[in-house]
């Protein structure tokens, strides 16, 4: 199926990767024709070669394809030279990427040692923003473009003697100044600023490119992504992607975040290389990659899913699904969670509730709300042809196959959901693809504008958590970052995950997908050799500090290189200055500088608390 406004890929109703060039990184190459490649980055001091080779041992023993080192300074990029040796003396020819950021000079020494080499489009050649609105004339913005490519063609040959690769990574929180007085950080202007480099590789057949977009937001990840990908191939280019949310944090709620984001791309069949950024040990992120691509290798050989060929959401813009408000579902309301009781009592669950309360809990084929009332969950034919809740508020349990072949037979259906004001979907799916076979249901309601409340409904068999929250995540992540879907239920089999573990993870996916926000969002960085304190443990510190605050958004940089940036994305920044030091935001205005490390979380709950945001925790 493909929509001609919005075909970002060749069909919304299949999985099947899509073609891209392959791309030779070191030995280990890189496109369509290979497996989905998993990497990660070192957080040591590249100049110290031991360590960096510890780390990086560990990191291949983890089963990375790729690894990713930090490049500051001239002693660094030379210092390649000394990693390498030592790690081809120690039997490992893993392909190693330099990290590069602010300094041409130091890409040009290590394409000399590495295989592939990371610049930043924002920070390269260019000015990074500084946030000041500057208006460019097209002749000055031309003009700037035009030094840029002066200035990399050039360094593209280089890299076509030394034969490295190249990886063109754009960071939605570290954007020029130039990209950003045309466009913002929107999905145009991030994908607009690897495009430019793009051209200039094309025009000099520089085809060793690998590119990327990231940004800690997961749904203006995935429409850049999307964005870039539309772009692209209109102008004749398939070069293989990279992945990742970045700054997406540590525990449970990062690995939701990267699976919600990266898994809404792979399950399209976007994307050529993943990496997992958690505020964690790097090898700790393998596992995770390794678990997303396995969910979505399972879409593979899928039951044929039918669709229109319209009433499809711009891909590129968020755009809540229009829906007429039933109680407390649809318009304006966040999605609701439905917590399944499974053989529990309303009596028994009610203390557990915690924080996170649900709206409403499922038994059997009732549905119940917080003051105990109950509400019938009715078969498609019961809806149609049973007259014994006519008037009342009830529920459909249905999936789209069995609603299909209902429609086809019974096409009063039509106008009867049309013209219903008290009955809400339970939409679930059979298919080894769920997600696109759920989108092809809403693609169905929109095109015949049914505007009844949806709510998602999958049930898993899995013994632990950690597996359920990936691959609930890659399911359904991707309908509800396009605005599908006004309530969530996510259950599963077996006795070994307890209810406030699943109604917990509902309201987490909700949040990673950024549809309903119910507790503070921490936004860090996995770390690298940039990083001048403990980022674990200090990330770690700041969550139980500030976890009370479910209001805010709490940005926690190691460095300057996104820092800055991502403040836009956040309302409070604590941001790595130089040895010692830390520099606190809010938003993007710079509030505090260079407090000390060992003040700064005092400082930066002072500063909440002079903005008027700081709320005492319920235990104090």
């Amino acid at each position: 199926m493909k929509d001609q406004n919005f075909n970002y890929i060749e069909d919304l109703t299949k999985y099947q990767r899509q073609s891209t060039s392959t791309v030779q990184i070191g030995k280990v190459p890189m496109g369509s024709d290979y497996p989905i490649r998993i990497q990660s980055m070192t957080d040591t001091d590249s100049r110290d070669t031991e360590a960096t080779v510890e780390q990086i041992i560990r990191i291949i023993k983890a089963g990375a394809d790729y690894v990713r080192v930090t490049v500051k300074g001239i002693n660094d990029a030379e210092n390649l030279k000394n990693i390498k040796k030592e790690l081809v003396a120690r039997g490992y020819e893993t392909p190693l990427i330099a990290d590069i950021h602010f300094n041409p000079r130091l890409a040009e020494v290590a394409a000399k040692y590495i295989s592939k080499i990371r610049i930043n489009p924002g920070n390269f050649y260019d000015k990074r923003a500084r946030f000041e609105h500057h208006l460019y004339t097209d002749a000055e913005y031309k003009a700037e473009l035009n030094k840029i490519e002066e200035q990399f063609i050039p360094f593209l040959e280089i890299l076509k003697k030394t034969n490295t690769a190249l990886r063109i990574g754009a960071n939605q929180g570290s954007l020029s100044d130039r990209i950003m007085s045309r466009f913002g950080d929107t999905p145009a202007g991030i994908s607009e600023s690897v495009m430019e480099f793009l051209r200039i590789c094309k025009k000099v057949d520089y085809t060793n490119v690998v590119i990327s977009i990231k940004s800690s937001n997961t749904r203006m990840m995935v429409y850049t992504v999307r964005l870039l990908n539309k772009k692209m191939r209109l102008e004749d280019m398939n070069f293989p992607l990279h992945l990742g949310v970045t700054e997406a944090g540590e525990g449970e709620d990062a690995r939701i975040k990267s699976a919600v984001g990266i898994g809404a791309l792979l399950v399209d069949g976007i994307g050529d290389t993943i990496r997992v950024s958690l505020t964690e040990s790097p090898e700790a992120e393998i596992p995770v990659a390794q678990k997303i691509i396995n969910q979505v290798l399972t879409y593979q050989g899928h039951a044929p899913i039918k669709a229109p060929l319209f009433a499809q959401t711009n891909p590129f813009e968020y755009e809540r699904r229009s829906v007429r408000p039933v109680m407390n579902m649809g318009d304006k309301q966040v999605p609701v969670v439905l917590a399944d009781l499974r053989d529990r009592s309303m009596s028994e669950i009610l203390p557990l509730r915690g924080k996170q309360i649900p709206e409403y809990f499922l038994k059997n084929d009732e549905v119940f709300d917080l003051e105990g009332n109950s509400y019938p969950i009715l078969s498609i034919d019961e809806y149609l042809f049973g007259g014994s809740h006519w008037g009342q508020m009830k529920f459909i349990r249905t999936n789209k196959p069995e609603f299909d072949r209902f429609m086809s037979e019974n096409p009063e259906i039509i106008t009867k959901l049309k013209q219903t004001r008290k009955t809400v979907l339970i939409l679930e799916s059979f298919n080894k693809n769920p997600l696109a076979e759920l989108r092809a249901f809403f693609m169905n309601l929109e095109t015949h504008i049914w505007k009844v409340p949806v709510i998602i409904y999958r049930k898993y068999n899995e013994r632990h958590l950690d597996d359920l929250q990936i691959k609930a995540s890659v399911d359904l992540g991707g309908l509800l970052l396009d605005g599908y879907g006004d309530g969530l239920c996510i259950t599963n089999s077996g006795d070994n995950i307890t209810f406030t573990d699943l109604k917990n993870l509902s309201f987490s996916v909700l949040q990673a997908s950024r549809m309903r926000v119910t507790k503070t969002e921490f936004i860090s960085c996995p770390g690298c050799g940039r990083t001048l304190f403990d980022l674990h443990e200090t990330t770690k510190n700041i969550k139980a500090h500030f976890k009370h605050l479910s209001h805010l958004k709490i940005g926690v940089m190691g460095c300057v290189v996104n820092g800055p940036g991502e403040m836009g994305d956040v309302d409070y920044g604590f941001v790595g200055a130089g040895p010692g030091k830390v520099n606190l935001y809010k938003g993007q205005s710079l509030k505090k500088r260079h407090i000390p490390f060992e003040n700064a979380v005092y400082e930066l709950e002072t500063l909440i608390r002079e903005s008027g945001d700081w709320k005492e925790p319920e235990d104090h």
